[in-house]
């Protein structure tokens, strides 16, 4: 099994089909204070598998400050099991998705990691830029 794509938005689901849609992708976030809370992130993960890759899985989540120190930390388990088997000629790969809500707790400025392992290794890093200060408007006046 491995990470397909990583990353921190405003809100994510899945479809009725099964798609995954993601809204607000972000790698940066402005704050006015310190300490503060990033209340209710989203981490999206797409996780790919195979018919190997059927069983239990420990999935583990570490949010680093940008001095290395560990302000958060879960641990879960993901149970992948067996499908269908698929129609001859068809790839056997399963999509795997994982939405987590999560406030993130942030008490210096610089650059945050999410650190994401499963099995006990590390498989990706969610990276996040934190800046103090009033946010920036565009010349329009106009934010997006």
């Amino acid at each position: 099994m491995h990470v397909s794509f990583a990353l921190f938005a405003d809100a994510a689901n899945l479809s009725q089909e099964g798609k995954l849609n993601i809204l607000g992708v972000f790698d940066a976030v402005q704050v006015a204070n310190m300490p503060t809370m990033h209340p209710r992130a989203t981490l999206v993960l797409r996780l790919k598998g195979n018919s190997s890759d059927v069983g239990r899985h420990t999935v583990a989540l570490r949010w680093l400050n940008p001095s290395g120190n560990e302000l958060w930390s879960s641990v879960g388990e993901l149970d992948v099991g067996a499908a269908a088997p698929p129609p001859p000629n068809m790839p056997s790969e399963m999509d795997l998705p994982l939405i987590a809500a999560i406030d993130l707790p942030l008490d210096e400025v610089g650059g945050y990691t999410m650190q994401i392992s499963l099995d006990n290794q590390v498989h990706a890093n969610v990276k996040l830029q934190v800046r103090m200060g009033a946010p920036v408007m565009p010349a329009s006046g106009m934010i997006s």
